[in-house]
């Protein structure tokens, strides 16, 4: 049994939607045993919590209030005044982070080192503010949940072939436990609670955020059993964690609200941020499945003006990836790494989708007379990417990975950025091509990053901070 928590962990907020002129928020607190949260201090008066779920290891409370989207602002809790940035209307800055954790041993990694990067992303917010925190996948590596009971020790590879109701119960609440964890670890942890108490956040996940590869394993896995059980446990705790949310209570970012996919869409003033859910409807022969695709159909009959932003938890545009898919499934001792390359857009399985994907980026940037930018993590790297879109206008990529996942060897990056020169053709006419970081002459960096997305008198450019090299020179994204 995971140990119960020693002190109130929170507030983390988490912002529902943008109307009329205000943020509405969700403040989420999980406090020991029985204790119940302060009320949350707001302009227009005090917001009790209310309960959404408990374990053994503590409660999870929230608090629905709103602030002001035009100016920056306050609230407090239990004696604290936490100031809010709040102003979306003008300059702005947003961050951006992805792979908060490790596979194997996260929660054994020393604080100052694991949440390095978080540190500096602090620094950063307390000498210029940041209005937004966007996750784009990976907040917590759950894989080692499945570790200690019967049913799932094996994952993937070894199942039991008819496990009974009361069996699987008993792993849902193992798995309960487990998520929970490290859902709870990393919220405690200093740097990161600093500012999720200032900065609101909209997450999408990922796979790790479920277990290594969901989606992209076998369907006698993820359809198994035991697979539906880790699944349902995996996106119980995203909503509860990620969203402030449990089912029949989503959000209104939501698309689809019965959350059959977990895809959200948000308009703040200049801009438009789409995060499709790529892992709630995946199959190991689609990304997407018919909710996701709804989404993105209906937002590109929907014009926006200023900027589009699209979260991918995988990255968009990347280098050609079939020869190298191909010659590691022909190799035994390296076919157990296939989920990960079918985890990309540029599988060989996906390519037909990620065309389809890239035609509704590049009709939106055509009906809105403006670039486009996605976003993503997955890779432990740093790296970007542009496809032209015809006009002067481009669709930039821009790869921020990990916060805390450590770099992979430099190797890797030189194998990645070798394969880049091939370049890579998918829409006849609209080349992509991987290019270097400002000032940085490899086209794959091995270092820990943030992403800083600024508007500055309606102009959007992109930073990256490095944990060696440092913040790199801004990149134009219009």
């Amino acid at each position: 049994m995971t140990d119960r928590i020693a002190r109130p962990i929170g507030p983390v907020l988490i912002l529902d939607d943008i109307r009329d002129g205000r943020m509405h928020l969700s403040a989420l607190f999980v406090m020991p045993g029985d204790d119940t949260p302060a009320p949350i201090g707001t302009p227009d008066g005090p917001v009790a919590p209310i309960l959404l779920d408990r374990t053994g290891q503590g409660a999870v409370w929230r608090a629905r209030f709103d602030l002001p989207a035009d100016r920056g602002s306050v609230y407090d809790w239990d004696g604290q005044r936490f100031d809010v940035a709040g102003d979306l209307t003008g300059d702005l800055r947003l961050a951006f982070v992805s792979c908060n954790g490790e596979e194997v041993g996260d929660l054994d990694r020393e604080g100052s080192e694991r949440n390095a990067m978080w540190s500096r992303l602090r620094d950063d917010h307390r000498r210029e503010p940041f209005a937004l925190m966007l996750h784009g996948g990976d907040q917590i590596y759950a894989d080692e949940v499945t570790r200690g009971h019967p049913l799932s020790d094996g994952w993937p590879d070894d199942l039991p072939d008819a496990p009974s109701d009361a069996a699987l119960a008993d792993l849902a609440r193992h798995l309960r436990e487990g998520f929970w964890a490290r859902y709870l670890a990393i919220y405690a942890a200093p740097e990161l609670a600093w500012l999720a108490a200032r900065v609101p956040s909209l997450m999408q996940w990922d796979d790790h955020d479920i277990c290594d590869g969901w989606g992209s394993l076998r369907r006698s896995r993820t359809d198994s059993a035991v697979g539906r059980t880790l699944f349902a446990e995996a996106r119980a705790a995203c909503l509860l964690f990620q969203h402030a949310a449990v089912d029949g209570d989503l959000p209104p970012r939501f698309a689809d609200p019965a959350g059959g996919h977990l895809g959200w869409r948000l308009r703040l003033p200049g801009l438009r941020i789409l995060a499709p859910d790529l892992r709630s409807e995946r199959q190991r022969r689609r990304i997407m499945g018919p909710g996701g695709w709804a989404m993105m159909r209906d937002e590109a009959a929907r014009p926006a003006e200023g900027h589009s932003l699209l979260i991918s938890s995988v990255p968009l545009l990347g280098p050609r990836m079939s020869l190298f898919e191909a010659a590691m499934i022909a190799i035994p001792r390296m076919q157990k790494y296939e989920d990960d390359l079918r985890d990309q857009w540029q599988s060989r399985a996906h390519r037909d989708e990620w065309r389809r994907m890239l035609v509704v980026m590049r009709d939106i940037a055509q009906a809105d007379g403006h670039a486009v930018t996605a976003v993503s993590g997955e890779i432990h790297l740093a790296t970007r990417a542009t496809m032209d879109l015809e006009g002067g206008r481009l669709l930039h990529q821009l790869v921020a990975s990990g916060i805390a996942h450590r770099a992979p060897p430099t190797a890797w990056a030189r194998t990645l950025g070798a394969l880049s020169i091939l370049g890579e053709d998918p829409l006849p006419g609209h080349p992509i091509r991987i290019r270097p970081l400002p000032g940085q002459r490899r086209r794959y960096v091995a270092e820990r990053n943030y992403l800083t997305l600024t508007r500055r008198d309606g102009a959007w450019h992109g930073q990256w901070t490095l944990e060696r090299s440092g913040v790199t020179e801004p990149l134009a994204l219009d």
